[in-house]
């Protein structure tokens, strides 16, 4: 019964996604807000001289320290923008690390149950890496979450539900000025760890910080799970993490495109594109682009698939963006060599997660090709990680997102549990 009342809050959530196009011209933008203005750059250490020397990604000076925090609102009631009274609500600027190793600041909420926890143990926090939104400020997590038209803030009542504390992250660019690094898992892993970090600072949350973390997210949130998953044991070795639940995973961004270019989804190609141009500034895009190509550019700062103007523009995107968008069609950005080093130094499968993983997949993904998952499965399984492995025969992208919402939720609570799991490699 609980796994049918699971689905049906996932239908339903999913089916006020299918409506953010259609009411997202309405919808409120944010407000100019200094709480979302970084420190002087004089506080953050400066990138790296080099750009083509990409250091280990450790933590750098200061990361997951809590800049500041406020209270907030979390509600998903789209029409009248009702608080959850069941939960406090905390908006969060903190540290990171960026793709280059140098510290950034990066926004994101905290949600806690204000029920006092009855299970074993400590309050468990699960991080939650968002599935795509665009590049826009009008993007971010923290925003839609105050505005009841979060698409995913059903998936974060479920956790609550269950007691557990939640983490989302705005990531790198949304929230804070600048343009999200969208798709760039380097980063999106740092900052999923790092507002864990955070979260253990607020004052008077009541978290502890030995307690359990799990990671969590699906399609660009399973990017950022999946990098959450291969960094934690030494990027924030700290952390008790008990085990990542990552599904619809982008793991190859060049495979991801390749597949993408020709159809009706290739405006997630060309998102990722702004997102590596504003993470790795030598690759310069602009460089590649004829006329039309800088407008979209110019225009990207407004690009959220949740408004209507966003939607539209990247409905328009042409079906082989890299060639209506390129002032050369025979030079494409993913033949770059500049180009394919970066997306392959943001290749998951290289590293192993320290804890047990749930990755899961769609066999009929229209988004996010299918045989670039099962590699990084059969990768993590070569390296001897401890992988549970699960395709969804009759599903594309978004049934994906449904059908994996159950085995998530119940994976990570048998891991909270201390519960043995054996890989299926």
């Amino acid at each position: 019964m609980g796994g049918r009342i699971r689905h049906l809050k996932a239908t339903a959530g999913l089916a006020v996604a299918v409506t953010m196009g259609l009411v997202g011209a309405c919808a409120p933008q944010p407000p100019p807000d200094d709480f979302f203005t970084p420190p002087t750059t004089s506080d953050t250490t400066p990138p790296a001289k080099n750009p083509e020397t990409t250091p280990p990604l450790t933590s750098a000076p200061g990361a997951g320290e809590l800049i500041r925090s406020r209270p907030s609102v979390f509600t998903s009631d789209l029409f009248n923008q009702t608080p959850n009274s069941s939960v406090d609500s905390y908006q969060v600027m903190y540290r990171s690390t960026s793709a280059l190793g140098a510290s950034n600041t990066v926004s994101g909420t905290v949600l806690v149950p204000k029920a006092p926890w009855t299970g074993e143990g400590s309050r468990p926090i699960v991080s939650v890496g968002v599935g795509t939104r665009g590049v826009a400020d009008s993007c971010a997590p923290s925003w839609t979450m105050t505005q009841g038209w979060d698409y995913e803030a059903f998936e974060y009542e479920m956790l609550l539900d269950r007691g557990w504390a939640v983490a989302v992250t705005d990531m790198v660019g949304l929230g804070t000025p600048g343009t999200h690094t969208y798709e760039v898992g380097r980063e999106q892993g740092t900052a999923m760890l790092d507002i864990v970090r955070a979260a253990y600072q607020i004052p008077g949350v009541g978290l502890d910080p030995n307690g359990p973390v799990g990671l969590m997210g699906y399609s660009q949130g399973g990017t950022t799970a999946a990098w959450g998953a291969e960094l934690e044991g030494t990027y924030a070795p700290e952390l008790n993490v008990k085990g990542t639940a990552a599904a619809g995973v982008p793991a190859d961004l060049l495979a991801v495109a390749k597949a993408l270019d020709g159809g009706p989804f290739i405006g997630l190609a060309m998102m990722a594109a702004l997102g590596y141009n504003a993470a790795y500034p030598e690759l310069n895009l602009e460089s590649f682009m004829n006329e039309r190509g800088l407008g979209l550019i110019e225009r990207s700062e407004n690009l959220c698939i949740t408004s209507y103007q966003g939607f539209i523009e990247l409905m328009n995107v042409g079906n082989s963006w890299f060639v209506d968008y390129l002032k050369d069609r025979t030079k494409s950005p993913l033949d770059d060599p500049q180009w394919v080093k970066r997306l392959d130094e943001n290749r998951l499968g290289r590293n192993v997660p320290a804890a047990p993983v749930l990755l899961q997949h769609a066999r009929f993904d229209q988004m996010v090709a299918y045989p670039q998952a099962e590699q990084l499965h059969k990768d993590w399984c070569d390296a001897g990680a401890n992988v549970t492995w699960r395709t969804h025969l009759l599903a594309e992208h978004v049934l994906g997102m449904v059908f994996s919402i159950d085995e998530n939720l119940d994976f990570l609570a048998a891991r909270f549990a201390d519960k043995p799991v054996e890989s299926n490699c």
